[in-house]
C-alpha cells in the first residue's frame, strides 16, 4: 500500500470474499472473474449447492441454517476471510451492506473495503441522520421526524401535526423492508410494530423514523459513482415506481418524461448529498416526485442496487468493476457520462400476482430463458433448485434494453413471452399484462386503446395496489416431471473443514448424489389449487388455512375471542416479508392451533371460528 497524498490512499488486492448470496454474490464474482482476481464465496447450508458456491474459486461454510446465523454474522464472514486468505471484501447488496460497523471490522482487520467510508455509510445509511445531511445542501424533503421516534405515540403525535398518509421506515434499512404507509390513525399502532420486527429481522436494529407521504408519487434515483478525491458523476436516472409492498418489480434507466429542470435538480442534488457526506463508491440517491412535480429526498443507499443493471446497459459502465478500481484508488477520469438508449429491469420473483403477490417458495422443475438482442439474464437460480421461504423471493432479473423506450418495450415483450418457470409461481404474468398496459407503455398504443386521459404516464408507487385491474387468475403448477438421468460424475464436490474442495473419485464413488458438484433435479408432488400448494387463508368453512409457508411472528387473537370479517388473527412472515392472516367470517375463534416463532407449511390449519 502506497500513499500519494494526505488524501489518497491506493491499495492492490487479489482474492475478493463476496459477502452475500444469489444472483448479486454470482454477478460480483464474474465481474471479479473478469478483473483476473480469484473469487471467495461463503454460503449458509442451504446454500451449500447453490451457483454463486459452484462458480466461486474458493468456496467456505457458514455452518448455520438461519440468516442470522450466517451472513448476518460478522464473525463467521471475517473468520471465513481470514481462512481463504481474502484481501478484499464486497458486501453485495442486503444483508450486511449497509452495516458501518461491518465495514469498519473489515478495515481493522486489514482488508480492503470494497464500499464507502464507515463514516459515510453512518452518515447516509442512517436515514435520520441523512434527512439532516439533505438538509443542509439544501435538498427537496418532505417533513419528517428529526430522529427515530420511540413508539407508536410519537407516530400518532406526527399524524396528528402533519397529516396522513405517513411512512414508518426503519432507520438503518432499505430495499423495501421496514417500511409501512399508513392511511388510517388506527393503523398506526400495528403499522409501528410491524416495520420495528422486520427492520430488526432484517438489518439487525429496529429504530424507526417517520416522515409524511407523498400520495401517488412516482420513485425516482441516480446511479451515483464518487472516488477518493471528491469527484461523484452520476451515471443514470432510473423510475422505480411499480412496486408491491413497496418493494421494486420493474425499473428502467433512464427515468422516463421528465423535465430537463426535474433532471437537473436529481443531478445536483446527488452530488451535493455525496459530496458533503464525504462518499466514496457507488451509491444510489432516491427521490419521490410527487403528481405537481414536487421533488422530495427519499434516501440513500451506501451500496450497489439491484436495479444497477439498467444503468450499466445505456452507459456502458460495470458498475461493479468501477467499485473494484474506486477501492483501489483509482480516480473516476470522467464527468457524467452520456446516457444512450433505454433499458428495463423485470425481477422475476417467487410470487403469485393471482394471490395478492403471495410468496410462493418451491422447487424450479423447468426454467427456460430468453436470448436475442437487446436481452440480459442476471440469476442465481438453475432448474432443479428449491427458492427456499428463508431468503428473498428473486429467481432472475430480466433487463432488456433498446435503442429508446419503444424498441425496449418491444422487446421486452418477446423476452417475456419466451421466458418459462415452472414447477412454482412467479410473477411472469403480471409482467407481461403491464409491458402492455397504457398507463405504464403509452407507447405501445394499440387500435382502440384509450390513453390515461392525465398523461402518457401515470404508474406511481401504489400503482399495484390502487388502479392495476389485477384479474390474474392464481397460478395452478403441476407435479414436476420424472428428472431425466444424468451420467455418473467423475469430479465432486466434497466439504472439508467447512471449506469446499472439488476431488476426483472413483466412478462407483462419484455417483453418490450426497455429493455431487451439482444436485439432480428433485421430484416435487404439489397441489394444483396454487403455486405453493396453497390455498387462500380461510377460503372455506370454519378454518383459517396457511395461504403459504412461514413463520409466525405475531399472534392478534386468542381462543374464545370474537372477530369480525377482516380482523387479524396473526402475521406470517416469509421470504422478508410480513403477511397479515385475517378472519374469513365473523364468530368466535374456538381452536387456534398456532403460535409466535412456529414455522407452519402451505395450507397447514391455523384457526377455527365457529359462529
Amino acid at each position: 500500500m502506497t500513499t500519494a497524498s494526505s488524501s489518497m490512499v491506493y491499495r492492490s488486492f487479489s482474492k475478493v470474499l463476496v459477502a452475500n448470496r444469489g444472483e448479486i454474490a454470482v454477478r460480483i464474482i464474474r465481474a471479479a472473474q473478469d478483473e483476473g482476481l480469484e473469487a471467495v464465496a461463503i454460503y449458509a447450508n442451504p446454500d451449500r449447492e447453490a451457483m454463486h458456491v459452484r462458480l466461486a474459486d474458493h468456496a467456505f461454510s457458514l455452518n448455520g441454517d438461519t440468516v442470522a446465523d450466517t451472513y448476518l454474522s460478522v464473525d463467521k464472514v471475517l473468520r471465513a476471510a481470514k481462512d481463504a486468505d481474502a484481501d478484499a471484501i464486497h458486501p453485495g447488496y442486503g444483508f450486511l451492506a449497509e452495516n458501518a460497523e461491518f465495514a469498519q471490522a473489515v478495515i481493522d482487520a486489514g482488508i480492503v473495503w470494497i464500499g464507502p467510508p464507515p463514516a459515510a455509510i453512518h452518515a447516509l445509511g442512517d436515514k435520520v441522520a441523512a434527512r439532516h445531511i439533505a438538509h443542509k445542501v439544501g435538498a427537496p424533503l418532505a417533513p419528517g421526524t428529526p430522529d427515530p421516534v420511540e413508539s407508536s405515540q410519537d407516530v400518532i403525535d406526527f399524524a396528528d401535526e402533519f397529516g396522513l398518509p405517513l411512512a414508518i421506515k426503519a432507520a438503518h434499512g432499505g430495499g423495501g423492508r421496514g417500511i409501512k404507509v399508513v392511511r388510517q390513525r388506527s393503523e398506526i399502532p400495528d403499522a409501528y410494530d410491524s416495520a420495528v420486527r422486520e427492520a430488526t429481522a432484517a438489518f439487525g436494529r429496529g429504530e424507526c423514523f417517520v416522515e409524511r407521504f407523498l400520495d401517488a408519487p412516482r420513485h425516482l434515483e441516480t446511479q451515483c459513482l464518487a472516488d477518493q478525491a471528491g469527484n461523484v458523476v452520476v451515471v443514470s436516472t432510473r423510475d422505480c415506481s411499480l412496486q408491491r409492498r413497496n418493494q421494486k418489480l420493474v425499473e428502467e434507466a433512464p427515468a422516463p418524461f421528465l423535465t430537463e429542470d426535474q433532471e437537473q435538480q436529481l443531478y445536483d442534488a446527488s452530488v451535493a448529498l455525496l459530496q458533503e457526506a464525504g462518499y466514496v463508491g457507488a451509491g444510489t440517491c432516491e427521490f419521490l416526485i410527487g403528481q405537481d412535480g414536487t421533488i422530495s429526498f427519499l434516501e440513500v443507499n451506501t451500496r450497489l442496487q439491484v436495479e444497477h443493471t439498467v444503468s450499466e446497459e445505456v452507459t456502458g459502465i460495470d458498475l461493479v468493476r468501477e467499485q473494484f478500481r474506486i477501492a483501489r484508488g483509482e480516480l473516476l477520469g470522467y464527468k457524467h457520462p452520456t446516457v444512450d438508449g433505454h433499458s428495463f429491469e423485470f425481477r422475476i420473483t417467487a410470487e403469485d400476482p393471482g394471490q395478492n403477490f403471495m410468496p410462493a417458495p418451491g422447487t424450479i422443475t423447468k426454467m427456460r430463458l430468453p436470448g436475442g438482442p437487446g436481452v440480459r439474464i442476471d440469476t442465481g437460480i438453475e432448474e432443479g433448485e428449491t427458492i427456499s421461504g428463508a431468503f428473498d423471493s428473486m429467481v432472475a432479473k430480466l433487463i432488456v434494453t433498446g435503442k429508446n423506450r419503444k424498441e425496449a418495450l418491444q422487446r421486452s415483450h418477446r423476452a417475456l413471452t419466451e421466458m418459462r418457470i415452472a414447477g412454482l409461481a412467479t410473477v411472469l404474468p403480471f409482467h407481461r399484462r403491464v409491458i402492455q398496459d397504457p398507463n405504464f407503455a403509452p407507447e405501445l398504443e394499440q387500435p382502440g386503446q384509450r390513453l390515461p386521459a392525465d398523461g402518457p404516464f401515470t404508474v406511481h408507487t401504489r400503482w399495484i395496489e390502487t388502479d392495476f385491474i389485477n384479474d390474474l387468475q392464481p397460478q395452478v403448477t403441476q407435479p414436476a416431471m420424472d428428472a431425466e438421468d444424468e451420467q455418473q460424475r467423475r469430479a465432486v464436490t466434497v466439504e472439508v473443514n467447512g471449506k469446499r474442495v472439488e476431488v476426483t473419485l472413483p466412478d462407483s464413488l462419484a455417483s453418490i448424489s450426497a455429493v455431487e458438484s451439482k444436485p439432480k433435479r428433485r421430484r416435487t408432488s404439489r397441489s394444483a389449487t396454487g403455486a405453493s400448494g396453497a390455498n387462500a387463508a380461510g377460503a372455506s368453512g370454519d378454518v383459517v388455512t396457511s395461504p403459504m409457508q412461514g413463520t409466525i411472528v405475531k399472534m392478534g387473537a386468542a381462543v374464545g375471542d370474537e372477530v369480525s370479517v377482516g380482523d387479524l388473527i396473526l402475521v406470517l412472515e416469509a421470504m422478508k416479508m410480513e403477511q397479515p392472516i385475517t378472519a374469513h367470517k365473523a364468530g368466535k375463534i374456538t381452536e387456534l392451533t398456532a403460535e409466535p416463532g412456529a414455522t407452519v407449511n402451505a395450507g397447514a390449519a391455523l384457526a377455527t371460528i365457529e359462529g
